[in-house]
Parts: structure tokens; C-alpha cells; sequence
């Protein structure tokens, strides 16, 4: 019988991360700063350990090495989990960078996957803002000459964020976080960056971070972005629980689920197809999870992963889940 299970993350601490995710998520993981946190993931860079139930103790990836069944259609395809989820802790800037697609990332970087991302943004100061491409066409001469003199961001499109918004960035999109974002990420399974400009600073070796322009212009999109929108959102309401669709891209589906069941005895269960595993990450408040004869307690940060073909299962409490399938 599949059942869903909890997930521990990798962490990692990277110079321009803040102390949020042990604050706000009470990750208590012992690394400062704490910048981000791999919630689900399989990448050996990264990946995450099963904490509950029969494979408690277990890393993801050795879980679905032996129960590759667990991923649904992936497994048929003979594929691995195709998503990584991350929690991310802006307090500076991030490096201004770019990913590549697929294609790209096939025959130059041995393989791997390209990288497109949805961003969710947990939280936001006043002055937060995201780059989102470029403001106006420009060469990769104009690049180069921008970078080498300190000057690249003039021609990006800063776009200020709030709490609640969504922005599905695409292989090839010049982008950054920055500073006071507080951001959920949901990505292809990929760690490949290419870093643009960094601002000059030194790590705590006292080196600068590699840049890598070359690949970055190969891959960048060097049309102006235009104005970026919102996705018009559907909501949807069940016994117990409300959804807002947030993407769907050919990579993975993405929606916001509110439960409040406060005035709800029985709600709706949540199904789990055949197709596609699931995963549940809690983003506010906390709930519990019924299902056969047992129960998860689900707390704001955590990850649960519901394999494909699950049991049914309902969760009750005053909480908010990003749900995310492929």
C-alpha cells in the first residue's frame, strides 16, 4: 500500500542568505546563513531524507531507486523525479544569472537537465524586488561592455513583489532575487547556474564567485521582456479546502491550496493518481494527515511526498499547501 511520507531537507549556505528559515519554518539546522533549504530533491548536490513512516532514515533518492513505481508515468518513461523544491532565504541580492534550457544542458553540461523555475513569493520587505529580463533589446557586446563595467542592472527590468505572487521564470531568462524575498521554488531537477555579474563580492574565502558570461550568453534570451503580469488565477472550491491554480507548464503543475476545516467534519480527501507522484508543501499554519488507520502532523515548512497511486487521504487544520505534480 503507498503511503504518503514526510521529507527532510539539504541545506545550503550561501553568502547572500539570512536566518528566516530557521526563524519563520523552525528548520533548526545549524548553518549561518541558512539560504536555502531542499525540500524535495533527489540531486546530488542536495538530496532529501524520508522522515516518517516504513523508509524513515532512507535519502529520497534511494526510496525511488527501489520503488521507482512511486513516480507513476516518469517510471514508465524510464526517468527520474524531474522536480526539485526548494525554500529560499534572500537576505542580499542573488547573482544576476541564467539557466539553460534542456537541449542546451543535453550536449554541454554531460546530460543534464535545463532549468525552468516557478517562483512563490512566501514574503516580501517593502523595497523587494525581482530582475526579470532585460528592459530593452541589447548584443552580447552590450552585455559584456555592461558587466565589465559595473553597469549591467541599468538595462534590467526590476519588478517589484508582494506577498502571494507567482512568476514562472523560463530557461534563458537573465533574472535574480532580491534581497527581503522570501521565496518557495519549484524547479526541474537541475543545479546548473550561470552566473552573470555578482556584484564583486568575496566569499568567506575572500575569492570572488566564478562568473560564467560565455555560457550565459549562449543560452540567454537578449529581447526585451516587456511587462511581466500576473497569471489570471481560478479558484476552486471543495468540502474543506479552496485552490488557486498558480503554472502549468510542461514541467509541472502548480497549485495553492487553502485548508479550513474548522467547520468541516468530514472533507473532501485529497486522490493521488496513477500518473504522477504529489507533494505537499506546507507554506502557513499546520494540519494533520489522515489516512488508512494513521495520521502525519504537517507543520509550516514541511514537505510531504505522496507517491503515485496513493492511499486517499484528508487533512484537517488551517493551513496553506503549494501542491505540486508533473
Amino acid at each position: 500500500m503507498r503511503e504518503p511520507f514526510l521529507l527532510s531537507p539539504a541545506a545550503k549556505d550561501y553568502l547572500w542568505g539570512g536566518e528566516r528559515l530557521n526563524e519563520d519554518f523552525s528548520k533548526n539546522i545549524g548553518l549561518h546563513p541558512l539560504a536555502e533549504t531542499w525540500e524535495c530533491s533527489i540531486h546530488p548536490d542536495g538530496p532529501s531524507t524520508v522522515v516518517s513512516g516504513e523508509f524513515a532514515g532512507s535519502s529520497l533518492p534511494q526510496v525511488l531507486s527501489e520503488h521507482p513505481e512511486f513516480l507513476g508515468e516518469h517510471y514508465r518513461n524510464g526517468k527520474e523525479l524531474p522536480i526539485l523544491i526548494k525554500l529560499i532565504d534572500a537576505k542580499s541580492d542573488l547573482s544576476i544569472q541564467v539557466h539553460p534550457d534542456d537541449a542546451y544542458a543535453e550536449s554541454h553540461e554531460g546530460g543534464q537537465l535545463g532549468k525552468t523555475e516557478l517562483w512563490y513569493v512566501l514574503d516580501a520587505t517593502k523595497q523587494a524586488s525581482i530582475i526579470y529580463g532585460f528592459k530593452c533589446d541589447v548584443t552580447p557586446s552590450i552585455v559584456r561592455n555592461a558587466i565589465r563595467n559595473g553597469v549591467l542592472e541599468k538595462y534590467l527590468y526590476r519588478v517589484p513583489i508582494q506577498k502571494g505572487d507567482a512568476f514562472l521564470i523560463n530557461a534563458g531568462k537573465v533574472h535574480a532575487i532580491g534581497a527581503g524575498a522570501l521565496i518557495a521554488e519549484i524547479q526541474e531537477n537541475s543545479n546548473l547556474t550561470y552566473r552573470l555579474y555578482d556584484y564583486d563580492r568575496l566569499d568567506k574565502d575572500g575569492k570572488k564567485r566564478p562568473l560564467h558570461i560565455k555560457k550565459a550568453l549562449d543560452v540567454a534570451d537578449l529581447k526585451s521582456s516587456g511587462e511581466l503580469k500576473q497569471p489570471m488565477r481560478i479558484r476552486r472550491f471543495y468540502n474543506g479546502y479552496s485552490t488557486d491554480s498558480l503554472c502549468n507548464c510542461k514541467y509541472f503543475y502548480v497549485e495553492k491550496v487553502f485548508v479550513n476545516t474548522e467547520s468541516c467534519r468530514k472533507p473532501r480527501p485529497f486522490t493521488v493518481t496513477e500518473n504522477s507522484f504529489e507533494v505537499f508543501l506546507c507554506v502557513d499554519g499546520c494540519g494533520t494527515v489522515f489516512f488508512a488507520d494513521k495520521c502525519l502532523m504537517l507543520f509550516k515548512g514541511d514537505c510531504l511526498f505522496v507517491p503515485a497511486d496513493s492511499v486517499p487521504f484528508s487533512v484537517h487544520g488551517t493551513a496553506v499547501f503549494l501542491r505540486v505534480r508533473c
